[in-house]
């Protein structure tokens, strides 16, 4: 029999015999090495070998009745008779006519690699993992830095002994696979010395909402097993496929975790060692790295794409060798979850506003968008799962393959540590519930038996609430939906919405704000940033070095996360249109930012005092204007998010029109240059009265029914005392959209409207297209019920 393969011997038809992981090695050495995909050299030890070492130790019927007196909803029983089965496997002795080829192949791959005894990775490889629906990710073991044949026949027989952990019988139980149905090929591969370097995963979508255009990269210092583990938050980098795949540098998010520990080889054996604290604010791959991770992620999406005959997105393992610097792909598979998905129904999940305050005890990273509610069960050991009960939320510090009984039982998940890829997440998508990974302190913020909310509907942050919250799902199916003559696009401020938001039926982005970005990423004024010297306080000064940790050229942080959070929204919605606002804080809102009060005036009414366009000019602020510019420059021409256009916010009089296009061309932003559209906000009386004007200026305009409200009617729409009193629907205002939209058409420009209104009044939307707008931008909630008004009964 054949009991040994190489990997360039084997491909994705060797499945049954060598399974999913190897056959998976096989395929991208023998296809994908002239692409610059490097995987290193290995051999499979077949499910032949597998049986035969079972068959020649007489151990199958053994198994089979220890097997039999397993109930798979007794953990006491499951435990004791899958730990006599195991022990079983390693007792039993390598057969000389498997032990021989097993020992020629590794003295074989160490004379490849000219090393007396090579380092290597001894993985198992089910034939049955891997599958649609059952990934089998952890159920069997993995032995690193295994060296000398003894220590690989060991690493053998527990990798064979491990098809019979607790999870692995309970999961194929739970999948429908006979125990006996299913056999275990082992793959030994050239260990890569990550422990002096980086490794991670990456997928080829994002694991959240499954937005199919992006690469979503995780990775840490050392070996990655830290990073399923849940030991640190790893780094995060987002890479858009559309625009990698044309050649531009599109890196759209870079999110630094926290790597304070790593995972080493040492001594002979596997050590958590710290990591030192010049690295710990560092990157773990260099743009160029990350770029070369994406693309190889690409190239093998597009292969197995290419062999299925539809669309297979892939869940990479990497890893960089630390003596040559370069990247190996070590694992390579089908994604589970999402390649599954229609995208048919769109499902949201919303809170019910109960007009109570929400009381947030921990928060972390989001796994999956529901919002569940139950009592929490908080679980500080393995000993104690068998005390979870059905429909409880579990609260841990982090999980592993063993807590699997446990999980299935829980409607929800929250641990104290993690990553979007470790082990509590990566389950937690499978078995469709949410989870909320990375709080930190929720097993010491949280009581078992407390009742308790977890909010994964909000983007990538996740809430967990004090108490049971009520909540809605609604389901709507997306096939009939009518197609309206007006454009119908969005207002979008968070980045970490944008990728949920792109399946909204949606011709584009009409809105998008930058403030928020500023706002809760980057915190600091721009002007701080520019001129740190005028910042005396030291604790601010602390703060300021805190928040840009990593950065040295501190007007390169706020070009850099700004121009990240300006292309996620861009990239979610590409080749669509993204219309961007330069930034209309109010002075009061600036100075709200750390260093702000150094920076700003303090002014009796900051709504109609330095906003808007009068800032992008004038010397207290231009310089940071010209920080907006090269950010969307950034945008645009390194990362080729071309669809980005760019709306100019609250121009009071023609001159100062002018003034900012001077501005902008002078900062490397000029109009028509790359197709560079310029939008303007139609927001003043000024605006309307003199639209022919204004025409000649720009390429379009999009109504701000708030302010041209407030300054038709000269009221503060701050003031909570005339807030009852008039509303977008005064006929005045009415009369002002209708005049702007007739001032557009009659010179040929698009015009539409981003404001509130439509989203709070359908009789405006109405009014609206009845008088020929282009295009409605409403927030997001709004987009479905907007459109099923117009469905066909």
């Amino acid at each position: 029999m054949n009991f040994i393969k190489k990997f360039n011997q084997i491909g994705l038809k060797d499945v049954p015999l060598v399974g999913g992981k190897n056959a998976s090695l096989g395929q991208m050495i023998t296809d994908l090495a002239e692409q610059g995909i490097k995987v290193p050299m290995g051999f499979a030890i077949t499910a032949d070998a597998y049986w035969h070492f079972l068959n020649s130790n007489n151990l199958v019927l053994p198994l089979k009745k220890l097997r039999a007196r397993i109930s798979i909803t007794d953990e006491r029983s499951l435990a004791r008779e899958a730990k006599h089965m195991r022990a079983l496997i390693v007792a039993g002795v390598m057969p000389t006519d498997l032990l021989v080829p097993i020992a020629a192949a590794y003295q074989e791959l160490s004379k490849l690699y000219n090393i007396k005894n090579v380092d290597v990775a001894v993985r198992s490889s089910a034939t049955a993992e891997d599958l649609p629906g059952a990934s089998f990710a952890g159920q069997q073991e993995t032995f690193l830095h295994v060296r000398g044949i003894d220590s690989l026949i060991d690493a053998c027989k527990r990798c064979f002994a491990s098809l019979f952990t607790d999870r692995a019988i309970a999961y194929r139980a739970q999948q429908g696979f006979d125990d006996f149905d299913s056999a275990l090929s082992i793959g030994v591969q050239k260990m890569v010395r990550s422990d002096l370097a980086a490794s991670g995963v990456a997928f080829s979508l994002d694991t959240e909402t499954g937005f199919k255009d992006v690469v979503t990269i995780n990775a840490s210092w050392g070996l990655g097993e830290s990073i399923v583990q849940g030991t640190i938050t790893p780094d995060e980098f987002i890479v858009h496929k559309p625009t990698l795949q044309k050649g531009y540098a599109s890196i759209i998010k870079k999110k630094l975790g926290n790597k304070t520990s790593r995972i080493v080889y040492s001594g002979h054996a596997l050590a958590q060692k710290p990591v030192p604290a010049n690295q710990i604010t560092q990157f773990c791959l260099t743009d160029a790295e990350i770029l070369y991770v994406a693309r190889a992620v690409t190239v093998i999406e597009s292969h197995y794409s290419t062999l299925a005959k539809k669309w297979t997105p892939v869940d990479v393992e990497w890893a960089q060798d630390g003596t040559d610097k370069q990247i190996y792909i070590i694992q390579a598979r089908p994604e589970t979850v999402h390649a599954q998905e229609q995208h048919t129904t769109l499902i949201q999940y919303h809170l019910k506003s109960n007009n109570k305050p929400i009381h947030v005890v921990v928060t972390g990273q989001s796994i999956g968008q529901k919002i569940v509610a139950g009592k929490a069960r908080v679980i500080k050991s393995l000993k104690q799962i068998n005390q979870v009960r059905p429909g409880e939320i579990l609260v841990t510090r982090m999980t592993d393959p063993d807590w699997v009984p446990a999980l299935k039982k829980a409607q929800g998940i929250i641990t104290d540590q993690g990553g979007r890829t470790c082990h509590a997440a990566i389950v937690s998508r499978e078995l469709g519930i949410p989870a909320i990974v990375g709080t930190i302190k929720a097993t010491d913020s949280i009581k078992t038996g407390e009742d308790i909310t977890i909010d994964c509907s909000q983007g990538t942050m996740g809430y967990v609430y004090q108490g049971s919250i009520a909540y809605d799902v609604m389901r709507t199916p997306l096939d009939n939906l009518p197609k309206l003559q007006v454009g119908v696009m969005v207002n979008l401020a968070d980045p970490d919405r944008a990728f949920t938001t792109s399946f909204l039926p949606c011709d584009g982005v009409g809105l998008a704000r930058i403030e928020f970005i500023i706002n809760t990423t980057i915190k600091i004024h721009p002007m701080a940033l520019i001129h740190p010297t005028f910042v005396k306080d030291k604790k601010i000064q602390k703060q300021i070095e805190h928040i840009t940790a990593g950065y040295k050229d501190k007007k390169q942080f706020f070009v850099d996360v700004l121009a990240q959070g300006i292309a996620q929204i861009a990239a979610a919605f590409y080749p669509k249109p993204v219309i961007v606002r330069f930034s209309d804080f109010k002075s009061n809102e600036y100075r709200n930012l750390v260093g702000g009060t150094y920076f700003e005036p303090i002014e009796e009414n900051p709504m109609l005092g330095f906003r808007g366009a009068s800032r992008y000019y004038d010397r207290h602020y231009k310089e940071a204007f010209a920080l907006e510019c090269a950010a969307i420059k950034k945008v645009r021409e390194v990362m080729g998010l071309y669809n980005v256009k760019v709306m100019v916010p609250f121009v009071r009089t023609v001159p100062e029109a002018e003034r900012v296009l001077a501005a902008m061309k002078e900062y490397g932003l000029a109009q028509h240059v790359n197709d560079l559209a310029v939008i303007m906000m139609c927001e003043i009386p000024s605006n309307v009265i003199l639209i022919d004007v204004f025409s000649a200026l720009f390429d379009g305009f999009s109504i701000g029914s708030n302010d041209l409200t407030q300054l038709t009617l000269g009221v503060d729409r701050d003031s909570g005392l005339l807030a009852g009193s008039f509303d977008e629907r005064d006929p005045a205002v009415m009369k002002m959209m209708e005049m702007a939209i007739a001032g557009a058409q009659h010179n040929k420009k698009p015009i539409g409207i981003c404001g509130q209104a439509p989203s709070d009044h359908p009789a405006i939307a109405d009014f609206l297209i009845q008088r020929g707008i282009d295009s409605l931008s409403l927030n997001p909630d709004s987009v479905i019920p907007f459109l099923l008004r117009f469905r066909k009964k």
